[in-house]
Formats: C-alpha cells, sequence, structure tokens
C-alpha cells in the first residue's frame, strides 16, 4: 500500500482511537453522511455504546469552516465578504448585462448561470491563466469580458466567491486562528481538481499528515440483464429489491439511475406499488426537486402573482382553492363552489382588483367570507407596499407581510415535509434580502422573477428517516457501498456519457488540463472508472439495459459488454390495492334507480328532457346531483355568449316592429337605428358579466356585428307572408309526465290565419336539421316540450339559423305554406311513422310524457344514445369506459419518458 493510502478499516481505525484530531473530506454531502453511519455501524460492531463522533464533511464545508475560523478573529476586517449563489448570480447577469453580447442573448439569467459554472471550472482546473495563448470562439471571448468585468466589481467590493475561496484560504493556513486537523484524509475523490491539490499540498506544508483512501473492493456476483424497455427495468428492479429486504431486512440496496429527475415520478410510483406499504416507505429518491415545485412554495407565489398585475385564471383559481391560505380547510367547500362560479364569469387573465369584484359580484363572501376579506385586504396592502422600486430587504419584508397577510402557510398543522419546506422557503427569503450588498433597487415584477428564479435554482429535498434503498443518480453514488446494488440503463447510447465541454472554454485548453468531460475518450476513462466502482461495491451488483426504446432496438454499454448476461427469478408481488381487494368479499348490486325526487327538489328547463333523452345517468348527474364539468375562462366570447347577444338584438328588434308590416313599412335608416340601439343595450347587459372584455374596439366590433347579422337575418324574413311575433323570449312554466319545469320561448309567430309558429334561435350551423325532433329519444326534444306543454295548437315548429352567409328556417309544420321550406309529413326521409302533424303532436306528447316519468321514477340507467358520449362531461362519474378487468400495476402507471 502507498506510503500515504489507508484503507477503510485504516481509516476507521485511527477515527475510533483519535477522532478529535483527523478530519475526513469527501466529494460531496451524500458520501459524509454514508462514510458516517457506516463508522456508527462499525463502532457498533464493537459493542460501544458511546462514542466521538468523527470529523467528517465534504471539501467545500471544511473550506468554509475554516474561512469562518479567520472570520471571527482578528484578521475579521481584512476579509472578502463571501457571496452566496444568488448574489454571485446577481452580480453575473449585471457584468453580462452592461455588455455588447447582452442584445444578442434569449435568456439573460441562463447564460449568468452558465458564466457562473465557466468561472468555477477555470478556477478548479486553473485554466484564467492560460486562456490568453488558446485561439477563442465568440462565446469564449464573450466570457472573458464578462469575467473581466465580474472580477473588478468584487475586487473593488471587497467580495470573493466559492470559486476562488478554496485558494483564499490556502493562502492564509499559516495563520493560527484556523485550526488545521493533525491528519487529514480525503476520501473517495475519483477526481481530484487542480485546485484542490493545491489546496491538500498546502495542508501537507503546514505539517498536516495528508492520506487517500478510497472504498474497500469487494467482491461480487456480477450479473447483466437484458431487459425490454426502461418501465420494464424499473418493475425488475423494485421487484429485486423488494425480494432482497424481505431476504434480509437489514440489507443496503442501492439502485442507480443515470437520469433519477427524468424517471423521479415513474420511481416513486413503481417502487411504491411494489413495496406495498401504507406507512413508510423503505425507499429514497436522493435527487432532491426544485424548491418552487412543492405545493407550500407553489401557493406562496401564487400569493405574491396575484398581488401583482395579472395572472392565469388557472393559477388563481389554485390559489383560491390552496390549503396553504387562511381558512382553506374550513372553506374548502365553500371555495370549490366559488371557483365553479367564478370560471363562468372571468377572463383567462384576472388581476386583483377584477378578482375582487367577481367575488362582490358573486356574493361569494356568503360561501366564503375570511377568503373575501383577505382579498381585499391584499388590495389595500398592495397600494400601500408593493408599488415603486425597493431594495430587496425592503422586498423581502413586503412578500413576508403579504403572505402572513393572507393567512400563509394555512391554519392546519403543517406535516414534517412541509414544515421543513416552509424553513427552507424562508432561508431562501433571507438569501434574497442579503442581495442589498450586489443588486440595486428593482420593480415589484422583477423581485418576484428573481425570487423565483431563486426558490427554481434551489434544489430541496425533505430530511427523511434512514431507509435502507438508496436510488441514486450516477455522480452520487460514487465511493457508496451497498451489500446489493442495481444499475439500470446501461445502454451504448446512455452509457458512457457523451462528452460535455464548456461553451465558455476553449476546449483544446479543456483537453489539455484533463477535464473529466472535455473530450470523448476523457468521458470514457470517467465512465470506465465509475463502472468498475459499481462492481466492486456490493457482493451482488445487478447491470441491465433497455433492448427497446420506442421503435429503436438498443444493445449494451461495451463497459458492461464483457460481463455475462443472465436471469433473474423475482416473485410477482401484487399491488397493495390487489392486495386488498383480493382479501375482500365483494358483493355486486344491479341499481339503475335513484329515489324519485321530492317535491320542489327539482329546478329546471327542457336540458333535463334531452339530457334523459341521452342518457338516463346523465340526466340525473346534472340534474339531481348537480355534476357539471369545469369550464376554462376563454377569451372574447364564446358561441353560447354571442348566441345569448343576438337573442337579445332580435327581441328588442321585435319587440318595437311587431309585425311582419311593421318590418315592411320602416326605412332602412330606421331599422339601421333600431338594431344599432338593440346592439348597444344587448352589449351593455353584457358587460355587466364580462365588463373586462366588452369594453373599447372589441365592443364597438361586436355591435356592428350584431346590427349587421340582425339586418340579414330580417332580409330573409321579409320574404315570409303576413304574421305578427305574439311572444319573444317569453317565459312559461312546462307541466309533463308530473314534472314542473321551466322553459323561455325565444319566440311565437302567429300568421294572418291565426296559425302560431314556435321558432327557436341558432346561431351556428343546424346540421341534423328537422330529424333532430323525431324518433324515440330524440336529439334535441326542446321545441317539440315547447309545443306540447305551452302551445299544443301550434302548427308549426321551427330553427331560425341566424348564421353570416348561411341564413335559413328549417323548420316541420302542418301545411307548407306556413313557413317557406317547411316540411311536412308524412316524408318518408324522416324517422317518423306519423301521418300527418296531429299524429307527430300526438308522439312528440307520449314520448315526451315517457322521458319525464322515467326521469321522475329515478331511472339512472348508463344508456347513452349512439354519439351521446361524444362531448358528455359525465365521463369520469359513470364511468363507462371503464373495463372490469384485473389492472397490474404496469397498466395503471401511465407512460413517462
Amino acid at each position: 500500500m502507498d506510503p500515504d493510502r489507508l484503507d477503510k478499516n485504516g481509516l476507521f481505525e485511527r477515527l475510533a482511537a483519535a477522532a478529535t484530531s483527523i478530519t475526513v473530506v469527501t466529494p460531496n454531502l451524500r458520501l459524509t453522511q454514508e462514510l458516517a453511519r457506516e463508522f456508527d455501524r462499525y463502532q457498533l460492531s464493537r459493542g460501544l455504546v458511546v462514542w466521538n463522533a468523527p470529523d467528517i464533511l465534504p471539501f467545500a464545508a471544511f473550506v468554509a469552516r475554516a474561512y469562518e475560523d479567520a472570520l471571527y478573529s482578528d484578521r475579521t476586517s481584512a476579509l472578502p465578504v463571501v457571496l452566496s449563489v444568488a448574489e454571485e448570480q446577481a452580480l453575473w447577469e449585471g457584468a453580462i448585462e452592461r455588455s455588447e453580447e447582452n442584445a444578442s442573448l434569449l435568456a439573460l439569467p441562463q447564460a449568468a448561470a452558465a458564466a457562473r459554472d465557466a468561472w468555477k471550472t477555470a478556477h478548479e482546473w486553473r485554466l484564467l491563466a492560460k486562456m490568453q495563448r488558446f485561439p477563442k470562439n465568440e462565446d469564449a471571448q464573450a466570457f472573458t469580458g464578462w469575467a473581466a468585468r465580474y472580477e473588478r466589481v468584487t475586487k473593488r467590493d471587497g467580495l470573493i466567491d466559492s470559486a476562488r475561496l478554496p485558494d483564499a484560504v490556502a493562502a492564509m493556513l499559516d495563520e493560527a486562528c484556523i485550526a488545521k486537523p493533525a491528519t487529514l484524509v480525503r476520501y473517495a475523490f475519483d477526481i481530484v481538481t487542480a485546485q484542490q491539490q493545491h489546496f491538500f499540498e498546502a495542508l501537507a506544508a503546514r505539517h498536516c499528515e495528508v492520506f487517500q483512501c478510497s472504498p474497500s473492493k469487494r467482491p461480487a456476483n456480477v450479473v447483466r440483464l437484458r431487459c425490454a424497455e426502461s418501465r420494464d427495468e424499473l418493475r425488475q428492479a423494485a421487484r429485486w429489491a423488494r425480494a432482497r429486504l424481505e431476504a434480509d431486512p437489514e440489507a443496503r440496496i442501492g439502485i442507480v439511475v443515470p437520469d433519477p429527475a427524468t424517471h423521479r415520478h415513474a420511481l416513486r410510483r413503481i417502487f411504491a406499488h411494489t413495496m406495498g406499504s401504507s406507512g413508510v416507505q423503505p425507499f429514497n429518491i436522493s435527487l432532491g426537486e426544485p424548491l418552487q415545485s412543492y405545493p407550500l412554495v407553489h401557493a406562496a407565489f401564487l400569493v405574491l402573482e396575484l398581488a401583482g398585475r395579472d395572472i392565469e385564471f388557472e393559477r388563481a383559481s389554485q390559489l383560491i382553492r390552496s390549503p396553504f391560505i387562511a381558512s382553506g380547510e374550513e372553506e374548502m367547500a365553500g371555495r370549490a363552489r366559488i371557483d365553479l362560479e367564478l370560471r363562468q364569469r372571468a377572463e383567462p387573465a384576472v388581476t386583483l382588483d377584477r378578482m375582487v369584484a367577481l367575488f362582490q359580484a358573486q356574493q361569494a363572501h356568503a360561501h366564503a367570507p375570511v377568503l373575501g376579506l383577505k382579498l381585499s385586504k391584499l388590495v389595500e396592502f398592495r397600494k400601500r407596499r408593493l408599488f415603486g422600486a425597493q431594495s430587496p430587504p425592503d422586498w423581502g419584508r413586503a412578500f413576508s407581510d403579504a403572505l402572513v397577510l393572507m393567512g400563509f402557510p394555512g391554519e392546519r398543522p403543517l406535516d414534517s415535509a412541509e414544515y421543513q419546506t416552509l424553513k427552507k422557503w424562508h432561508a431562501v427569503l433571507a438569501q434574497f434580502a442579503q442581495l442589498e450588498r450586489v443588486a440595486p433597487k428593482m420593480g415589484y415584477a422583477e423581485a418576484v422573477s428573481r425570487l423565483r428564479r431563486m426558490a427554481a435554482d434551489t434544489a430541496f429535498q425533505p430530511e427523511s428517516p434512514e431507509v435502507p434503498i438508496q436510488i441514486l443518480g450516477v455522480l452520487e453514488s460514487a465511493g457508496c457501498e451497498f451489500d446489493h446494488l442495481w444499475v439500470m440503463g446501461l445502454s451504448v447510447e446512455a452509457w458512457p456519457l457523451a462528452s460535455r465541454p464548456n461553451p465558455f472554454l476553449p476546449v483544446v485548453l479543456q483537453r489539455e488540463a484533463g477535464l473529466p468531460e472535455s473530450c470523448a475518450e476523457a468521458s470514457f476513462e470517467l465512465d470506465r472508472r465509475i463502472t468498475e466502482g459499481w462492481l466492486g461495491a456490493a457482493g451482488e451488483v445487478v447491470v441491465s439495459y433497455p433492448a427497446h426504446e420506442a421503435d429503436r432496438e438498443l444493445t449494451p454499454s461495451p463497459l458492461i459488454a464483457d460481463i455475462p448476461e443472465g436471469a433473474l427469478e423475482l416473485p410477482a408481488y401484487p399491488v397493495f390495492r390487489t392486495a386488498i381487494h383480493s382479501s375482500s368479499v365483494l358483493e355486486r348490486l344491479t341499481d339503475h334507480r335513484a329515489a324519485p325526487p321530492a317535491p320542489g327538489e327539482l329546478s329546471g328547463g327542457s336540458f333535463l328532457i334531452r339530457d334523459q333523452a341521452a342518457c338516463p345517468f346523465r340526466a340525473l348527474a346534472r340534474h339531481r346531483l348537480g355534476a357539471v364539468g369545469l369550464q376554462t375562462p376563454h377569451a372574447g366570447l364564446d358561441a353560447l355568449e354571442r348566441g345569448s347577444l343576438v337573442h337579445q338584438v332580435l327581441a328588442s328588434a321585435w319587440t318595437e316592429l311587431a309585425t311582419k308590416h311593421g318590418l315592411d313599412s320602416i326605412s332602412i335608416a330606421d331599422l339601421h337605428e333600431l338594431l344599432e340601439r338593440s346592439a348597444e343595450t344587448a352589449v351593455a347587459r353584457k358587460r355587466r358579466e364580462r365588463p373586462a372584455t366588452l369594453t373599447g374596439r372589441f365592443a364597438q366590433i361586436e355591435k356592428r356585428r350584431l346590427a349587421r347579422l340582425a339586418l340579414d337575418w330580417l332580409a330573409l324574413e321579409r320574404g315570409r307572408g303576413d304574421f305578427s311575433v305574439f311572444a319573444t323570449e317569453a317565459r312559461r312554466t312546462l307541466f309533463i309526465g308530473g314534472l314542473q319545469l321551466s322553459g323561455r320561448l325565444d319566440r311565437v309567430d302567429e300568421t294572418a290565419a291565426g296559425e302560431r309558429i314556435v321558432i327557436d334561435y341558432k346561431t351556428g350551423a343546424s346540421k341534423s336539421g328537422v330529424g333532430t325532433w323525431l324518433g324515440a329519444r330524440p336529439d334535441d326534444p326542446q321545441l317539440p316540450l315547447y309545443l306540447t306543454a305551452s302551445e299544443p295548437g301550434a302548427k308549426a315548429i321551427a330553427y331560425a339559423q341566424v348564421k353570416a352567409g348561411d341564413m335559413k328556417l328549417v323548420a316541420l309544420a302542418a301545411d307548407k305554406n306556413i313557413l317557406p321550406g317547411a316540411r311536412t309529413l308524412p316524408d318518408g326521409r324522416l324517422k317518423s311513422a306519423a301521418e300527418s302533424w296531429s299524429a307527430q303532436v300526438e308522439a312528440w306528447r307520449i314520448e315526451l310524457d315517457r322521458l319525464a316519468r322515467s326521469f321522475g321514477a329515478g331511472e339512472a340507467s348508463v344508456d347513452p344514445k349512439p354519439g351521446a358520449c361524444d362531448y358528455c362531461d359525465q365521463k369520469p362519474f359513470c364511468r363507462i369506459h371503464e373495463r372490469e378487468t384485473a389492472l397490474g400495476v404496469e397498466d395503471e402507471t401511465p407512460h413517462e419518458s
């Protein structure tokens, strides 16, 4: 063994004998924690119950500790101030923003982050001084200018960053104020940068013994496994891990996934299903997620967004229903109702003022008084505190106060993960406030945007109890030891990794310095060493690869090609849900009938009969259970709103014209004036519901459209014989089959001969025409219902298709002379057996009475007509497309890339 090298047993023996005089540094925090746990197990195996905690920490933490030794000494005034990551980012953004290249950049924050990474790499490998003698491309030249500007600012202001801190500390190691260990052991450093090597040599020159130590290579039973595809790998790895854990509950099991971030949700779902535990899961996915992706932090940003200029309604909806604001649990049901109502009035983007106005218009305070009060107070708070340019500390206080005002983080006790998330959020908010020394005053939108980027750049994972199964990324797995290890995804396309030279540094210089991923050869060599480490990291090692990806066939990586391919005998574990169901006795009942509605329970119109005809279950769900699909707020006016405006304009016009004679005798100028006035009235009425939409130029265009459309329709009506308009927008109470329904007749005309016509306006194209009224379970029974229950003596029903470029009447009448183009019975092309108008009216009465009585009797079978499911919003409720088959976890888990 080399004189400066220790094996792990030797390291533990030294730590056990003199833990206080030895410091162990590792490349990362995970390896630090794992090594400390292994030492604890070593001490327990010796029969000890108490021992000195070993001094094991990551290299960066060791450097920071040495700096703090100097900071809390009489050298304080001479030391530069260490920048946080957020401060570094702000300074790089400032350096780039003032450069010529800024105008051509698509994303300044991303460019600054890449430049910060290049700066760190250049210091780790001592590249800056050598860059002058290498030819530089456009990116490298830009970086040189940004770096010079950044360095001038930091030196002027007495600042230092994490990239230069090891060199600064190394230069101070002679100072007595910096505590230097008698012995330093660097553990599992597969890659030692030039900067780290210089630091270790500086320690050795100060009479500190520096040793190297690597994990012990264990004899392993290694097998290569071919899996069908990547999801098959995940399932087999989960079953393998459970089998090994059940065989030895104390086993340490590792799963290495090359890209755990991409597969994170699939990993969690598949492993949770396979482990079959309803308590704390025995596995941990190591990679943290961005802080802003956690629900609690997401809710905080929703509050801050709503307090800004505007916010997408869907995001405002999430805030309304969030449990992380005041009374979120207590008012849960009321806020869900408010959300449903607001969707009918709101625009795709809303402001805080508009939200408060919608609350008041919908009388939402009755359902959620606390939320209404909080939003009103937020309006006042915004006026006082959220305008103008302010410093980061001022914005930090304002953000905190706004969240407190809204009752963040809610009234219910937080669980452990939520509490840790809240603490991390407060830490990020504090870091934002510290930007004062590097960032100027800024506006509200910029402050929120910067805070959001900080939360997105902060990887976070709540602490959890120690568990036997660790799911790791490639770099995190280096140096870790297990009893069983599975490494997946090792196809020829994924492993070794492709080279990734830094784009801001000359590639030739990176290769010359030996950067690990600067070229294909360096990447291959690094990944070869990592692979060798895996093969000696556990007693059992499984390396696997997917044989297919989409329609491509894959082969194993050349780094595992020499390993014999084998197979694993793994038990098939039922998912937890299946285990519960299999232990129960199921009783199946066929029940297609609900209790009859109580007196006064129903309130509805012709849609009730239409839904009963389409599918009895749909009618029950909508008209008795109140199950309706959520609307999505839309820009402008939708087809229903446009149709409503046309109805109002024509109703207003015919109220004044009254008869065909009135239409014929009015002058063109007066008719234009009448229609413009009617359009103005209709738009003004709708504006009360959609004030943000029907304003300005859009409102003027809509009024012109309505007047023009009505004028074209009235030109068609001039071709009819004499008639008078008996009723417009007439509300009626409809009695049918024991039900009392409400209706509103768009229009009822009366001819000179006294024949009444029931008319319904349609502003879209009528595809089915007369056929929608006929046969059993008619597609559109509205006009037949109005005729039989309100105007039984009428002689015709008609659609008035008021559509630009396609104006027409679609009618069925007792006599073809009643309306131009009306169809009459008998007609062999229609699905009606009636030989006369009176027979058809009687057929309608019988069929509509049957439908009404079936609804009144509680008939609620899932029995859709052909095509009824195409646009139905009740499919998640009736579950018509589900099949009663035993689904395994493979079928239950949605596909993910």
